[in-house]
């Protein structure tokens, strides 16, 4: 299977850090789309995973380059990405 570094925007690093939180492959990344994997990787890294990494994630997952977004598009992904990943309490 490929990994989400054989999409666009994304390396070696995407992969690890989209490993960490379960997303070991391009399909994987496809079934959860960019906001919900962005949000995961907030959760697990924190604030160091900026807008761009979901930016990217989701230009991968629709073969653009990440600078390619319009303003309105960035702030649609943006609010779809937005808040906390809610994983109840322990």
């Amino acid at each position: 299977m490929p990994r989400p570094s054989s999409l666009k925007n994304l390396g070696p690093k995407s992969d690890e850090m989209l490993a960490a939180v379960g997303i070991e492959t391009a399909d994987d990344l496809r079934e959860v789309g960019a906001a919900m994997a962005y949000r995961m990787m907030r959760h697990r890294f924190g604030p160091g995973v900026n807008r761009l990494a979901l930016w990217a994630l989701a230009g991968a997952l629709q073969d653009r380059h990440w600078t390619s977004f319009t303003d309105a598009e960035k702030a649609a992904l943006d609010a779809d990405a937005s808040g906390d990943l809610d994983v109840g309490t322990a």
